[in-house]
Order: C-alpha cells, then structure tokens, then sequence
C-alpha cells in the first residue's frame, strides 16, 4: 500500500506540476520520425529514469538469479529481432498481475504474474518478442508522440502507464489510490500504453518471427493469448486477478489469435524457407551462422526454477509463500522444481536447518545445479554451518569466476557476518565485477555494505551514493557525494571519481525536477 500511495502521490504531484508549467514542460514536437530529436540516447535516459522511480517506489523484484534468467532469455530474443543492434533492459516486478510492457529506450519490464501463470518457457519468450517488436517498430516512440500533444512530460507519461497498467486489474484495497491516479490521469495513460490495432498485428508478427529465430515454440503466442482470453471470458482469473493486466493494454482478439495461428503454422511448414528469409545478417552472431541452426537458440532451462522463486519472492511474506506450497501439495505432490521453492520460503522464514535438509536432497539428485547449490550454501550459513558454506561458495566461484549470482549471494551471506575480515573477503569477491555493475543497485548496495565493515568508508560512501541514484533517489545521491567530497582523507583518485559522479548526476537530477519529481525525504528536510 506504501508504495502505492507514494507513487501515487507523485505522479499526482508530477501531473498538477506539469499542467502549472506547460510552457516549460513542453516537449519538442517530435515528429512523425521521433528519433531525429528523441535521440537513442534521450530515450535511453528517460527509460533509466522510469526504472530507478519503479525501484524507488518498490515496484521491482531484485534478485540475482532472476534478473540472471531473464536477461538471458530477453537478450537472445533481442539478438534475434529484426534490430539486434538496439540496447535492450529487462527487468522484472513484484505484482502478481499478468502484464508486461516496454517503454523508451529499449526497457522492458515483466511482472511476476505472468511468469507464474506460463506453463512453460516458450510463452514468456512469446510476451517478450511481442513487446522486443514494439520497440523496434517504433510503436513505443510513436506512443510518445500522442502523449507529447497533450504537453506533459515523458518520464510523467511512462511512469503513469505504468501505474495505470498494474492497476487495471487490481482487487486489493489499493483501488482507491489506483483509481484517483488513473482518472487524473485519464486518456494520456491510456495513449501512452495501448497500440493500435495494426501495431499489434504487427508486432504479433514480427514476435513470432523473432520466437523462431531463437528457436522457440512460434505456437506460443497465440497459445498464450489464447489462455488469458479464456481467463477473462470465463471468469477464472483466480489469484491473479478477474481480467488479466495484459488484455487491457495489449486487447487480444480471436482474428488477432487466428492469424498468430496461421504465421506460426506457416513457418512450421515450411522452416527452410522461412530461415532463407531471414538469413542472418545479425552482428552479434558469427558470421556464416545462420538462425535455423542449433547454435543459435533454445531455452534457458531453467524456467521452472525461476518460477517457483519468483512464487515466493512475489508472496506478500515467507510464511505466505509456505501456505501455497501446502495449498499446492494438496492437489499433488510438489516437483523438484516445486520443492526448491518451497526450500527458499523456509529459508526466507528463517527455517535454515528444514531448507538445507531439502536442499541437500535435491542437490543429490541434481548435482551442480547453481541454483541449489547457492540456496544450499545460504542455507547453511543461516544454520550454523559457516564452515560448510565457505567452501560451497569458494568451490563454486572457482569453477564460475565472476558469476554475478553467485559472487553476490555468497558476499551478501559474508556480509551478514559483520566483521572486517568478511567484509574484505566480500569486497574481494564483489571488486572484480565493479566494471560491469555501474547499472547494478543490489550490486553497489552489498558492495557499499561490505566497504562499510570492511573498514573502507569512501568506497562505502561512493557505493551507497550509486545505489541511491539507481533507486531513484538522485537528490539524495547528490547529497551524498558533496558529503563525501568534504572528506579530508580523500586521496586524488578518490576525488576525481566522486567529482565525476558529482558531474554526471547533476543533469538527471535537474531533469526530475523539471518534470516535477521530487525526493520527498529530502523535501521534509
């Protein structure tokens, strides 16, 4: 509800802003091109923005492992979409309503609801190159252009879409703070998120072509389409709410299902000369490859996995997520991929000893699997077992040197422990990936926790200021930085780093205040 009513309030806030300026919040007239003045680089900048505000509101899911499979599975659709050399994010939220969408800048963002409601991988592949093809068709652009005639600003639009999406299928008690932001918000949401109909043929389209380029089942999309309008028709939502999010933004028809059908049975028939079609000029894959081969594509394996963390991740509490493994087990007994979820709501709950013994078993059966064994290993650290926790995670950083999940869940697990020697064996682990993680806010966060313990406070500083800025609070990164600058045990490279984040956030914190968002904290004060 916190997050609700605080995303709420700014957007409100934002909106009444927006209409007070409109001379000064006015956007240029973009044209029907949009790019020539909405540069790649401006909609990758706004498209930061709207995530480091989902973030700040607590919108977002942050998990290693799942941020993991999901880049995985988005960059290889990406890769093989019909622009490849485009920039693409991914990322996933914690609502359990089924929706997705893609906004400026090449940012999608899946919410947990559909995951859990997919039956397989090859369906959120299907939702995913659905939306991949709205960015590189340009229909996301174009949606700008109409909200850009009714004078409000970009990152106010996506982050009212957003809003007004999640809300659209919401049975909580946040209604009533859903439904005043949306009907404050009235038709601009509404532009900003729905297609028109042959954008959305389009994209179909485009989508299943990019599904048989990596090698996914191109039935998936209308199959997938075909369950949420069977949902809706008949009333079964359940859990997931009476009509699926997606349907309101992405209205799905039987002709649209038809003809989705029809292509994905067209390529079935004739996968040779599709392939021939499409013969890859695609830059990031080698040359002489073509798409058809085994190389090219196939699943991540593991879906499941995925699934099931996420069941508990997006619980509403440990204990929560418990009960639907009982409510499950009920109709059948749990799968392995089941029972590793049920492992990490226990160990969530604090049942170190219940989880490990699980977890142990099912590493057995399923030896040098990641995702046991790094459950495993926290685990064992939170029952006691340091020791044994120690040498899972070192053995696995040997044979996986820079492994973001595993090089964050074992610091994460270091860090808990407190101590300067933990804290420097974290940092150790962590300083490797430091490169690569400028983006990476739970990254920068067990990074500045371990800095702090391990005795290093302008790294702590510099971390914690990151972490805040990739959540959304600028302002108070800001505040952090000139803090630290005045630090008078700075040595000279210390300084330049910090006056070059100084340099580089000043710019977006601007920006937000331009177009009404402020920190609130920082207001109080």
């Amino acid at each position: 509800m916190r997050r609700t009513t605080l995303l709420s309030a700014a957007v409100v806030f934002a909106l009444a802003s927006a209409f007070a300026s409109a001379q000064e919040s006015r956007l240029p007239d973009i044209g029907s091109s949009a790019g020539e003045l909405l540069t790649p680089h401006r909609q990758r900048e706004y498209g930061s923005m709207m995530l480091a505000q989902l973030r700040h509101y607590d919108y977002t899911l942050e998990d290693p492992l799942i941020a993991s499979w999901l880049d995985t599975l988005g960059s290889r659709l990406a890769a093989n979409s019909d622009r490849p050399q485009l920039p693409f994010t991914f990322f996933m939220l914690r609502e359990r309503q089924i929706n997705a969408f893609a906004t400026l800048g090449g940012y999608v963002g899946v919410n947990s609801g559909l995951v859990l409601a997919a039956e397989r991988e090859d369906e959120v592949a299907a939702v995913l190159s659905h939306e991949i093809a709205h960015v590189t068709q340009q229909h996301v652009l174009r949606a700008v252009e109409r909200a850009q005639r009714d004078q409000l600003p970009i990152l106010l639009a996506m982050l009212g879409a957003v809003v007004a999406a999640q809300a659209s299928g919401g049975t909580s008690a946040d209604n009533a703070v859903q439904a005043a932001v949306v009907s404050g918000l009235g038709l601009m949401q509404q532009r900003q998120i729905d297609y028109t109909r042959s954008n959305e043929s389009e994209a179909d389209r485009i989508g299943i072509q990019t599904l048989a380029r990596s090698h996914y089942d191109t039935a998936a999309m209308a199959g997938f389409f075909g369950t949420l309008n069977s949902r809706s028709r008949a009333n079964r939502a359940g859990y997931y709410g009476e009509t699926p999010g997606y349907l309101m933004s992405h209205p799905v028809t039987t002709t649209r299902i038809s003809e989705a059908k029809a292509l994905a049975e067209q390529i079935a028939r004739a996968p040779a000369h599709f392939e021939a079609d499409i013969a890859s000029d695609n830059p990031l894959l080698p040359s002489g490859l073509k798409i058809g081969s085994s190389v090219a594509g196939g699943g991540t394996g593991q879906f499941d996995y995925a699934r099931e963390r996420l069941r508990v991740l997006s619980a509403d509490s440990p204990s929560d997520a418990i009960r639907e493994y009982d409510r499950l087990a009920k109709g059948k007994p749990l799968n392995d991929a089941q029972r590793y979820g049920l492992a990490v709501a226990k160990l969530r709950a604090n049942q170190g000893a219940g989880a490990a013994s699980m977890l142990a078993e099912l590493l057995e059966k399923h030896p040098g699997d990641l995702w046991l064994s790094l459950a495993l290993g926290e685990a064992e650290a939170r029952s006691g077992k340091a020791d044994a926790a120690d040498a899972r995670f070192e053995a696995i950083l040997k044979s996986m040197p820079q492994n973001r999940p595993a090089a964050l869940t074992y610091a994460r697990t270091l860090a808990e422990r407190n101590s300067p020697a933990a804290g420097k064996r974290a940092q150790a682990i962590l300083r490797p990936l430091l490169g690569q993680s400028g983006e990476d806010p739970e990254f920068q966060q067990v990074f500045a926790r371990a800095s702090e313990i391990a005795g290093d406070p302008v790294r702590a500083g510099e971390a914690y200021a990151e972490s805040a800025y990739l959540n959304g609070r600028a302002e108070q990164a800001l505040v952090q930085l000139n803090t630290l600058r005045r630090r008078s045990d700075l040595d000279y490279y210390a300084r330049a780093r910090i006056d070059a984040r100084i340099a580089a956030i000043t710019p977006t914190v601007l920006e937000l205040k331009r177009q009404g968002i402020r920190d609130e904290d920082l207001q109080r004060h």
